[in-house]
């Protein structure tokens, strides 16, 4: 069934989806127009369409369609506006996961692959037209504005609510009013005032306020010969802006006020004015030789596109030492310069040097003016005086000025030029805040492909390709740094009997990396050492401890703990090295070295050996504590080993998610320890992080993590640790339905264990075996090894394991139809988990609870307790139980609100889509699961079709066989609904 979904998506996707918001929402697929529902169904199909960011998540979409006055089912009402826009939308035969709309991530996202919007036809005629304005091709430009105008059908968006409407209608609507105005002004510039005077009344009379499009008008009367009717526009508009904001109107109206006055036709109707009486050769002082660019194209764009010639226009381009920023700049100067006619100049202010000292602005000033052929500026020395000259100089001109390796902002404000339309751009290793930049670019190291691109440059494309791999293994030891690219091309150059492996091989470890990327007068870690040797006391010291970091991200929290600082402090040393560029910041609040600078912090710190051990001792008890608070264990779950007392986390929430913003580079934390002999924090870790990766899915880096763990376990102290490591493995196991594997784990736990009277490790044992042993379908085998589990984790005071324990009795019983039993151990386990007061265990034994009411039709009952817990699993996020429970309170709704329960259903199944298959070993069962219940449900309301379809969708999923118990509900449901 799969295959033929496939094979119709692949069909429809030729006749493309059309989207049109510039008037009523409409949608067409082809030429057949579709459906999009209710308005504020429409809504949602809006904030998904045209936010292009990505995912948009539940909560931005409501705060996006319903603002303030959010449903009271909170994200829960989302499934079935998608659920709706998916079957009006998408091509027949579309599942959810080739639909329009896809799940993941906590919210939605719109595939625009083969989306045509009317905004994107809009943007295209609109740059269009600016470009043709720009080049004075105004009617090919008047053309381009008319023909974005026409695809307006009235107001954008029209009838939709929500905030998010409401802010996209202005934005469109502000937008027509500039495509208008500049349509008008190409009029004027054309000749064709008389055309333009209707529109630019009715447009000021709206628009009563806006000075530019009054000046527009004025010109146009001017043009026609009415300069009396434009002079008493300009006197009308002095009163009202005096009466009713207090203030006159501005320069640019004043000046069109004046040139109205002295019949200024040049100015007035478009003609060139004059520059400068005096002549001058145009100055180009641009470096010759830029090098070779890859991989900038979209900075590059940034850089050349079209600046606003009534300012002077400033680019700051910064980045860490050997970025290429200086390169990029000059090839964008390169192509600008020709926008440029009074001169091009360049000034490289030395802020990182080795051979020459930085130049102050003084100097700097008395070049610039040299360049310009200013007589007497010699005789200045005064800044001040110097800065008015050069002002002076630049009033009237305009200059393209680059300013390389910037210091500061000290040292360039006085620099920049004073004539309307120059441009400036600036390079510096330092983000200069304290400039008013119009565009700020941050300079990365290239992406792979540019990397390797500029290095087949460099070495010749076919000694290049003779290596690929070689060759990009080259680039990622570079981590894309074009300055180490260029050195590592110039050995390759000049020793033609090396080979890419070759070098590869000697770039082996930090050190090896760094003493190779040196030649000559180049080296990275020299430009490197030149920012360093520029940081105050306290920046230093915190780039050397944290370059120890075993993880690629920090945060404030992490480097608090390294730094032995509050969070605030830290926060600043770690702001500090983004604005040198000595760090990257990824995201908000986390913060990563590039590879070479890491290497080169952490060769730094061999310089002070005194501040390793407490720093890492620091962070990896940060790391022990996180995952201690944050499982559902909860500390007094690990008996042994520090308490997690003073840690900087205000609840195990808190923990939860400092973990998450780690991610995969949890397993690199042990894997440290166990490197630098802390056989007892890295063991301490692994164990305390099992049941967070357990609960996220995250299987694979669970079992990284203890295997690297189980490696020096023999060499930790706490003789827990071999029996509680291996036992945690049983867990994973166990997770993944590996029960062969699991029992064998389990197994030697529990011999390790009585070896070591470990009695705590050995009731976490037998409960594992008897869950083994349970899930094998030899529910009375298990009894025996659960109820001595039960009696010894009483014994020992572990409540969490005491309740699991209960748990597992209770589903066994319950298995075995002892239904009184069932509940007794479940009531008991209950109380148990109130005291370790962690929602997985509480919802685990509240579901266990509901679904023996609900196996017993009591249906009441079982709604309340699946209820319960689901508002305990919602603390956790936990996608899997999420969708699990809903599709239970979905059946346990059946018997009273129909409707209701299809929507639980339909939700459950919009969150198992959020699921990774390849990371859930339960995807296909649950999906079942779900789909059965909903087939269920559809022949209790008397949809057999609907039934029919859900319990066939069941037994189409590859594999369905092995899940017996679903597949034989699947069946019966299925000849139930053909025979009905």
């Amino acid at each position: 069934m799969r295959g033929s979904q496939g094979t119709a998506m692949g069909g429809g996707a030729s006749e493309r989806l059309h989207i049109e918001v510039l008037g009523p929402v409409s949608v067409r697929r082809g030429t057949t127009s579709l459906d999009a529902g209710p308005v504020r169904r429409q809504a949602v199909l809006v904030a998904l369409v045209l936010r292009r960011s990505g995912p948009v998540s539940y909560e931005q979409l409501l705060d996006d369609v319903w603002g303030t006055h959010p449903p009271e089912s909170g994200h829960r009402v989302l499934p079935s506006y998608v659920f709706a826009l998916r079957k009006a939308l998408d091509p027949q035969g579309a599942g959810p996961r080739t639909s329009v709309i896809r799940g993941g991530g906590g919210g939605y996202r719109f595939v625009l692959d083969n989306l045509e919007l009317d905004t994107a036809e809009l943007e295209a005629h609109t740059q269009a037209a600016r470009r043709a304005k720009d080049a004075g091709d105004l009617a090919t430009a008047t053309d381009r504005f008319t023909a974005a105008l026409a695809l307006f059908r009235g107001e954008p968006l029209a009838g939709l609510p929500g905030p998010f409407a409401q802010g996209e209608r202005q934005l469109l609507t502000e937008r027509r009013g500039v495509l208008q105005a500049g349509r008008l002004e190409c009029l004027v510039g054309l000749g064709r005032a008389g055309d333009a005077l209707d529109e630019l009344a009715m447009l000021t009379a709206a628009d009563p306020l806006n000075e530019p499009l009054l000046g527009l008008r004025m010109r146009a009367l001017y043009a026609v010969e009415r300069q009396d009717e434009a002079l008493k526009a300009f006197v009308a508009m002095r009163v009202r802006l005096a009466d009713e904001l207090g203030v006159d109107p501005g320069k640019q109206l004043q000046r069109v006020h004046e040139a109205v006055l002295r019949r200024d036709d040049a100015f007035l109707l478009g003609s060139a004015p004059t520059r400068s009486a005096r002549p001058r050769r145009p100055v180009n002082d641009l470096p010759g030789s830029v090098g070779h660019i890859d991989g900038r194209t979209h900075e590059l764009n940034l850089l050349t596109t079209p600046a606003p010639s009534d300012t002077v226009s400033l680019t700051t381009v910064d980045g860490t030492a050997g970025v290429g920023k200086t390169t990029l700049v000059l090839h964008a100067a390169r192509q600008l310069r020709t926008d440029y006619p009074d001169g091009c100049l360049y000034a490289d202010l030395r802020a990182h040097s080795e051979e020459q000292q930085s130049l102050t602005p003084q100097r700097v000033l008395h070049r610039l003016l040299r360049s310009l052929g200013e007589p007497n500026s010699e005789a200045l020395s005064d800044l001040d005086e110097l800065t008015a000259a050069w002002r002076t100089a630049t009033s009237s001109l305009r200059l393209l000025l680059v300013l390389d390796d910037v210091a500061n902002a000290r040292q360039a404000a006085p620099l920049l030029p004073a004539g309307p339309g120059s441009r400036v751009l600036i390079t510096s290793r330092r983000r200069l805040v304290e400039l008013d930049a119009d565009l700020r670019i941050t300079l990365e190291p290239l992406e792979a492909g540019g990397a390797v691109s500029l290095l087949r440059h460099l070495v010749g494309e076919e000694r290049a390709d003779s290596e690929p791999e070689a060759m990009g293994e080259l680039a990622r030891l570079c981590d894309g740094l074009p300055l180490a690219l260029r050195i590592v091309g110039a050995r390759l150059q000049t020793r033609p009997t090396w080979t890419p492996a070759f070098l590869v091989e000697r770039m082996a470890g930090d050190e090896d990396r760094l003493a190779e990327l040196s030649a000559g007068d180049r080296s990275v870690e020299a430009a490197f050492r030149l920012s360093y040797d520029q940081l105050p006391q306290q920046l230093q010291h915190g780039f050397r401890v944290l370059g120890l970091t075993p993880t690629t991200e920090v945060d404030k929290l992490a480097s608090a703990a390294m730094l032995g600082c509050p969070p605030a402090e830290a926060e600043n040393v770690l702001e500090g090295l983004v604005d040198v560029s000595l760090l990257q910041q990824p995201a908000p609040g986390r913060y990563r070295f590039h590879d070479l600078v890491r290497a080169h912090a952490r060769r730094l710190a061999r310089t002070t050996p005194e501040e390793h051990s407490p720093a890492r001792t620091a962070l990896l008890r940060l790391y022990l504590d996180a995952g201690r608070l944050a499982s559902d264990w909860g500390p007094g779950g690990f008996p042994t080993g520090p308490q997690p007392v003073g840690a900087p986390f205000s609840d195990w929430q808190h923990a939860e998610r400092w973990l998450d913003a780690a991610g995969t580079e949890l397993p690199d934390v042990v894997t440290h320890a166990a490197e630098l002999g802390e056989a007892d924090h890295a063991c301490w870790i692994a164990e305390a992080l099992t049941d967070y990766f357990l609960r996220r899915g995250h299987y694979h880096e669970c079992r990284t993590t203890l295997g690297s763990a189980l490696a020096c376990a023999g060499e930790a102290t706490d003789r827990r640790m071999p029996p509680a490591l291996r036992s945690s493995m049983g867990m994973i196991d166990l997770y993944q339905g590996r029960l062969t594997e699991g029992h064998t784990w389990f197994t030697t736990a529990l011999e390790i264990s009585r070896q070591n009277g470990e009695t705590r490790e050995e009731a976490r044992a037998l409960a594992g075996l008897g869950a083994v042993a349970f899930n094998l379908g030899r529910g009375e085998d298990a009894i025996p090894q659960l109820t001595t589990a039960l009696n010894l984790s009483e014994r020992v005071g572990d409540s969490w394991l005491t309740g699991m324990t209960l748990s597992l009795l209770g589903s066994v019983h319950h298995h075995h139809g002892r239904i009184e039993t069932a509940l007794d151990c479940f009531g008991l386990a209950y109380t148990y988990a109130e005291t370790s007061g962690r929602p997985n265990l509480l919802s685990q034994t509240l579901y266990c609870i509901g679904d023996v009411h609900l196996s017993q039709g009591r249906h009441r009952e079982a709604y309340g307790m699946f209820r319960r817990a689901l508002d305990q699993v919602a603390q956790n996020a936990h996608t899997f139980q999420q969708a699990f429970l809903l599709a239970r309170l979905g059946t346990a709704q059946e018997t009273t609100d129909l409707d209701s329960a299809l929507s639980l259903h339909h939700e459950a199944l919009a969150l198992h889509e959020q699921l990774d298959p390849l990371k859930e070993p339960h995807y296909d069962r649950l999906e079942m699961d779900i789909r059965c219940r909903l087939g269920q449900t559809y022949a209790t309301a008397g949809l057999l079709h609907e039934g029919r379809e859900q319990y066939l969708a069941a037994l189409a999923i590859p594999g369905a066989e092995t899940h017996t118990f679903e597949y034989a509900r699947a069946e019966a449901g299925l000849a139930t609904c053909q025979t009905a």
